[in-house]
């Protein structure tokens, strides 16, 4: 009585061709967008498993990496989120003793964050399972169509880029 549910192939997995699915969802970015969250939601159960860390944090402790200590507004915008959605997770994290927070010593005005010992193993580990994640995607393709996939990828990121600017000159 005790069975796990079968799980359901991914949405996109069930259509055998595009013209099974709607126009939107046949489009190159919303397979990304897909694709993305999938890759993030995984990301999300595993570093939740490995290190207790929420998508905030696992983000914030990714992004201070083994750098020098940086300020909040730079680790803010290293995250895309403003200063105040990183406070409680900064805060958590530094409870936890995985963050250590200082005053920076050429502006009393700024304070600077970094790993701890106990936070650059978290780090490791959130590193670690990446390269296994990406390892684990990538398997399937061989070098040649892992070089162009990364190359089509970064031409069509250079032109979403142009994209958003246009969007912004426009608004």
């Amino acid at each position: 009585m005790n069975q796990k549910p079968v799980k359901q192939a991914a949405p996109l997995a069930v259509a055998a061709n595009d013209a099974e699915l709607a126009p939107a969802t046949a489009m190159l970015s919303s397979r990304l967008i897909v694709l993305a969250n999938l890759l993030k939601r995984g990301a999300i159960l595993r570093y939740k498993r490995l290190v207790g860390l929420s998508p905030v944090e696992f983000g914030l402790v990714a992004s201070l990496g083994r750098r020098p200590p940086m300020s909040v507004i730079r680790l803010a915008e290293a995250v895309g989120m403003d200063k105040g959605q990183i406070s409680r997770a900064l805060a958590e994290l530094v409870s936890r003793r995985l963050v250590a927070k200082e005053i920076n010593p050429r502006d009393n005005r700024e304070t600077l964050v970094c790993l701890t010992k106990a936070g650059l193993a978290a780090h490791d580990t959130i590193v670690a399972g990446a390269h296994e994640r990406n390892r684990r995607l990538l398997e399937q393709l061989g070098k040649e169509e892992l070089a162009g996939l990364l190359d089509q990828i970064d031409r069509l990121t250079e032109t979403a880029a142009v994209m958003l600017a246009d969007e912004k000159d426009q608004a």
